[in-house]
């Protein structure tokens, strides 16, 4: 493998989101929310069934467990999403959607749709646009069968 390509490679996929987050953060689109608090939106919306295990959430989330439950807990009070106790696990916590949260990330939604479509769609051709999408993909799912360096022998010295 070529280390110094593989970093090459990075610092571009790197240096790109930190450029299209600006753009994105920067849009008129978020009204009261951040770009943070739309994320938790989105994810809970994506929830096969409607909910998920804080800890599940946090799997998909950029924030430490403690700041996410704080912004779990900023949105409940905001009437975007409602906290209940599983039934198998008293200790720990659901987070779904209310409908003024799922109204909320599908208006939100559709226009940061069009934002991402006006940046992308101008830099690449579809035909790019599915091969970065693959490319994306293929890496992400690479991720799970690499061993962690913090758990491998070699990172214990």
């Amino acid at each position: 493998m070529n280390a110094r390509l593989a970093a090459e490679a990075w610092e571009s996929l790197f240096r790109t989101q930190v450029t299209l987050m600006r753009r994105f953060q920067a849009d008129d689109i978020w009204h009261d929310l951040t770009m943070r608090e739309y994320d938790v939106l989105f994810t809970l919306s994506r929830a096969s069934r409607g909910e998920l295990r804080l800890r599940d959430l946090n799997e998909d989330i950029l924030l430490a467990q403690s700041s996410l439950s704080r912004m779990v807990e900023r949105l409940e009070a905001r009437g975007l999403v409602e906290r209940s106790v599983p039934a198998d696990d008293a200790r720990g916590t659901l987070v779904r959607l209310t409908p003024e949260g799922a109204r909320r990330q599908r208006e939100t939604g559709l226009a940061h749709v069009r934002t991402i479509a006006e940046y992308m769609g101008q830099g690449l051709d579809p035909g790019e646009l599915e091969q970065l999408k693959a490319l994306l993909d293929r890496l992400r799912s690479a991720q799970s069968r690499i061993p962690d360096r913090a758990s491998s022998p070699d990172a214990q010295g």
